[in-house]
């Protein structure tokens, strides 16, 4: 493997993800201009593609690992409706409220995207995504800019993945709220995100001059600004795979190709209360 000193700045891609009522709402449509028939011949696609999908089953193999179950859950509108406990309950942190049947809009989270992100404690709690032991998850859907998270619970009983409830709470209340209020605030202000760059911050990635090779190295804060990328700050994911610990020093920020293979991981350590970037692995 070859070692070269880097001086480079991250490439760190987030898709921001649109945000939707968990109940419908009613629209006025006695008057359509252009964009909303472009928008209504888009949604019919969309519901094309839906029933397209929906007509084949899912593998039996899907419900070992619950990403494969999850990736079927977003993309099979029959699935979906299927493997959702109705009526399902609703909680806030002022009250419980329930969802019916008939009230349900298709939930696809990350899969119209590139990408996704997730959220980890350390590079052993990674391997949890690969665990087949695993009957407990939950898929955070987190609104940045406006402070709060919708969180999907789901159980696997008797070999079957159902979502069981769901929950809608402040940041604030999120076992990782510390990083997200931190990263909120880092895609933001670049004189914050400055502040918050490691004096070095450890890199591994490919060799850009051989495909076969990786090259390993060190990113320096001087030169941040000529590579800083414009970091979004809208709606991101995380999924919570069992029980894991919370409240860790270290967390990385892992954002995973749906159908391409890329992966990149930005790892960061809170020392004194403030978070640092502390390394690019690729």
């Amino acid at each position: 493997m070859k070692k070269r000193t880097l001086i480079l700045g991250i490439v760190m891609v987030l898709v921001l993800a649109s945000c939707k009522d968990l109940k419908p709402q009613k629209s006025d449509d006695s008057a359509l201009d252009g964009d909303s028939l472009e928008m209504a011949d888009s949604l019919t696609e969309e519901e094309s593609m839906d029933e397209l999908i929906s007509e084949e089953p899912m593998p039996v193999s899907a419900e070992e690992l619950f990403d494969d179950f999850l990736f079927n859950f977003a993309s099979n509108k029959r699935l979906q409706m299927e493997r959702v406990k109705f009526p399902i309950i609703v909680s806030s942190e002022a009250k419980a409220d329930t969802l019916e049947k008939k009230e349900w809009e298709m939930e696809h989270f990350f899969m119209h995207q590139g990408e996704y992100t997730l959220i980890f404690d350390s590079e052993e709690q990674m391997e949890s995504v690969t665990d087949t032991s695993v009957n407990h998850a939950i898929v955070e859907k987190i609104f940045l800019d406006q402070g709060f998270v919708c969180q999907y619970q789901f159980d696997r009983k008797n070999g079957r993945w159902m979502l069981d409830r769901m929950n809608k709470q402040t940041m604030s209340h999120n076992p990782n709220a510390s990083f997200l209020s931190f990263y909120r605030r880092f895609a933001t202000d670049s004189i914050f995100r400055q502040q918050s760059l490691a004096q070095e911050i450890a890199f591994s990635g490919p060799d850009p001059d051989n495909d076969f090779e990786q090259m390993e190295g060190v990113i320096t804060p001087d030169f941040w600004n000529a590579f800083a990328p414009e970091l979004p700050h809208g709606t991101i994911y995380n999924i919570v795979y069992g029980h894991p610990r919370t409240h860790s020093v270290n967390k990385i920020f892992l954002l995973r190709g749906i159908a391409n293979g890329m992966e990149v991981a930005l790892t960061f350590r809170r020392e004194h209360n403030e978070w640092k970037l502390t390394k690019l692995s690729e």
